[in-house]
């Protein structure tokens, strides 16, 4: 897959095309690249993902957007699924401030280069989200391109959303559910840093996890069974505890804590990937040592359960 950024982006009018944050690959995302890649199969075509970095709602209203996927993790999702080109459309608020039909003409048709595109049922783009299916159509019609819609995902009762996912790991820490909508579990992936080596003590040594990206979604506070990935490929079951350590700290930093099963090894400075299986519990205070490890006895079990 060719990925394309900024002023390295060449035209193509080849390309099949969608376009949008596409944050966490989520199941919905997914149908839309699917009927993508199928179509640019089906004619011949470039199936293409054009994305914006930073997040548009970032730029627009100044606040922090938790990212669900890093970029390098949302061009690896898209590859998986067969996307050929990559394309990442610098985002700023002159950017937003384009006519919904300059924006086709400019960006799309001029810059990306595109002769159809696939769109899911709710797509606004332009100055004030003006642009919609209809104006799309009107402008395919005249300017020689085909337009697509890919209906709404609902799992359950809920539409498949970014905005969802969020929601379900910032505010409920519901792991299970977070990874029905995404058609995978959530991944927090970084670097295994140096941290007190209290839970060596303990019996239970703990990999310190830094998030690669901060602007990553780091799991409501809590305890969590996971599955790791090792810098080397192998794989190991584990549970995290995310939170600020009430025990032995009364204002401790917040801190993201593996430990894994079933592994005796030293990894610090590597790239740990933790897939987040199921929620366990809160975080809480206990009142010794002894209560603490007697509790993460009773974690470890719920985990290997989870991960069964």
């Amino acid at each position: 897959m060719t990925r394309e950024v900024g002023e390295t982006i060449r035209s193509d009018a080849r390309s099949i095309v969608t376009t949008g944050t596409f944050d966490g690959v989520h199941r919905g995302h997914q149908a839309i690249v699917r009927y993508l890649v199928d179509r640019a199969r089906e004619v011949g075509g470039v199936p293409t993902v054009v994305t914006f970095d930073p997040h548009p709602r970032e730029v627009l209203t100044g606040l922090h957007i938790p990212l669900l996927t890093t970029l390098d993790e949302r061009a690896d999702a898209l590859e998986a699924l067969g996307v050929e080109r990559f394309v990442v459309v610098p985002f700023s608020r002159d950017l937003s401030l384009l006519e919904p039909e300059d924006y086709v003409a400019d960006v799309l048709l001029g810059t990306v280069g595109m002769r159809e595109i696939v769109i899911g049922y709710d797509h606004r783009f332009g100055r004030k989200a003006r642009g919609d299916r209809a104006l799309l159509e009107r402008l395919g019609d005249r300017l020689g391109f085909t337009v697509d819609v890919i209906p709404e995902q609902i799992e359950g009762d809920v539409t498949v959303s970014s905005t969802e996912v969020r929601r379900l790991l910032a505010e409920a820490g519901d792991a299970a559910r977070a990874a029905v909508l995404l058609g995978r579990p959530y991944r927090l992936a970084g670097t295994v840093v140096r941290g007190d080596a209290r839970g060596r003590t303990i019996g239970y040594p703990t990999a310190n996890v830094r998030p690669a990206d901060p602007r990553k979604l780091v799991p409501r506070e809590g305890v969590y069974a996971v599955r790791a990935t090792l810098a080397d490929g192998a794989t190991a079951g584990g549970m995290m505890n995310v939170g600020r350590r009430p025990t032995f700290e009364t204002d401790g930093a917040r801190t993201v804590e593996v430990h894994l099963f079933d592994v005796d090894a030293d990894l610090y400075g590597q790239t740990l990937a933790v897939d987040v299986v199921a929620r366990l519990r809160d975080e809480q205070r206990f009142d010794g040592v002894e209560a603490l490890v007697a509790q993460l006895g009773r974690d470890a079990q719920a985990a290997r359960r989870a991960l069964r």
